[in-house]
């Protein structure tokens, strides 16, 4: 690893981009977008292609024009879309085995390959460069780091599979120990008590189970600061979370196109708007709910340009107490395959409602639930499992009069809804609280 290129992004992570305005941030990545584009068009026969009847918007930088890609036509064009040569067949042969073995330091060249979780349905494959992990690596500790990097921190990471680039940020002060989440509990906990983490990055699933072992003095930790990745942060779990460990809960917003966000120290989550370009397709413009198109400016292997997520954010109104110009969010929302749907009352068409929505519709209920999974099946039935500390029939009644309130202020039919005993524990999975499971739906019409 060259240390030098990591301590430099570091620097100019945490002390040199400090933009005094939206318009000085929206020049800084007019530069790097018109630079990366010139580098992708001599490198990436897809983007060649792609790109061939834009020539004037090319010529003019006017990139925001550009055609948008996802991830189905990055995977389907994988072999000219990276700009180092590797073909798919390869990589998922690395990849594969890597799951298969739980050893992931292999590479190709000075290439390390992962992939992602695959929540939507379509997993995907992400190449990144030593360069581009050290760099990760820089911007990540500048944004993460309680203090300086020279202070020693230990890092414990609870992720479904580790990759050579989540250790780049390991060095002579910094221990980074990777926890597999296939491992049993009992490795957890006596690795946790041995290790005595000082930062601990985990999804809220399991960081909730920390709390519980917490409580139950089956761990003795004290960690300075606590990171939620990888699933939606509840505010069920962020609020007890918070409370065993006495601390703001923080946030990274991180995904096989990036790393693309972090809570600043009043806890707010931001876009990193230093290292991509955030362009919004909203759903509801007067609610602030979107869903990001990204153009990642700092990398170069697999170049993300006007890439649209699957995600729904919603933006936060009122400024940041941090003064920060970065993009700022009230909560990430869930996944677009996870609206829930219903038949309006009036005319038969189908209606949309977001997760947030649901998510309220729970909390508001009552203040006695402790755990719950709200799955959409079809049109007709929506399924919840729910632990609870009081009388369950009671809870139920609370549950069925929000719901039902929520589909009619909706103007939806209601639909029938079936309690199941809770029995989901943290697994190597995603966890989806609110979750449709319905087949062939997009943008509230049924395909």
């Amino acid at each position: 690893m060259n240390k030098l290129n990591l301590v430099k992004q570091y620097v100019l992570t945490k002390y040199g981009r400090r933009f005094s305005s939206k318009e000085e941030l929206q020049r800084f990545q007019q530069q790097k977008i018109k630079k990366q584009l010139s580098f992708v068009l001599r490198h990436s026969a897809f983007y060649r292609e792609f790109y061939e009847d834009f020539q004037n918007e090319l010529q003019e930088n006017h990139w925001e024009s550009l055609p948008i890609i996802d991830k189905s036509i990055m995977m389907n064009h994988f072999d000219d879309f990276n700009t180092v040569g590797i073909k798919m067949k390869r990589a998922l042969e690395i990849a594969f085995e890597a799951e298969r073995t739980r050893d992931f330091t292999a590479k190709i060249a000075d290439i390390s390959i992962g992939l992602s979780s695959g929540t939507s349905g379509n997993r995907g494959v992400f190449l990144v460069s030593d360069k581009e992990a050290e760099m990760w690596a820089g911007a990540v500790l500048a944004k993460l780091l309680p203090g300086s990097l020279i202070e020693k921190q230990k890092i414990a990471f609870f992720l479904r599979a580790n990759n050579n680039l989540y250790s780049t940020t390991e060095n002579g002060r910094i221990t980074f120990q990777f926890f597999d989440l296939l491992d049993d509990f009992s490795t957890h906990i006596h690795r946790l008590n041995e290790l005595k983490p000082t930062i601990i990055i985990a999804p809220p699933s399991m960081l909730r189970k920390l709390a519980e072992w917490q409580i139950e003095d089956k761990i003795l930790i004290r960690p300075i600061k606590i990171v939620s990745v990888a699933e939606v942060l509840e505010d069920l779990d962020k609020r007890f979370i918070e409370k065993v460990f006495q601390q703001t809960l923080h946030q990274v917003y991180q995904c096989t196109e990036g790393f693309l966000a972090a809570t600043c120290s009043h806890g707010t989550l931001h876009m990193n708007e230093d290292l991509v370009a955030v362009q919004k397709e909203y759903l509801d413009e007067e609610k602030g709910i979107f869903v990001p198109i990204l153009t990642d400016f700092t990398r170069t292997t697999q170049p993300i340009i006007r890439y649209r997520l699957n995600d729904i954010l919603i933006e936060r109104k009122a400024p940041c107490p941090c003064g920060s110009h970065f993009l700022a969010l009230e909560r990430i929302d869930g996944r677009c395959d996870d609206l829930f749907y219903g038949f309006k009352k009036v005319g038969g068409d189908v209606g949309v409602l977001f997760p947030d929505f649901i998510r309220r519709a729970i909390m508001l209920a009552s203040d006695h639930i402790l755990e719950y999974k709200v799955t959409q099946k079809d049109l007709k039935t929506i399924e919840v499992k729910l632990k609870v500390n009081a009388s369950s029939e009671t809870v139920k009644e609370a549950v069925i009069s929000e719901i039902t309130k929520l589909w009619n202020q909706n103007r939806l039919v209601v639909p029938d809804i079936h309690f199941l005993p809770y029995d989901l524990i943290p697994s190597d999975k995603k966890r989806k609280r609110i979750e449709n499971a319905m087949r062939g739906h997009f943008d509230g019409k049924i395909v």
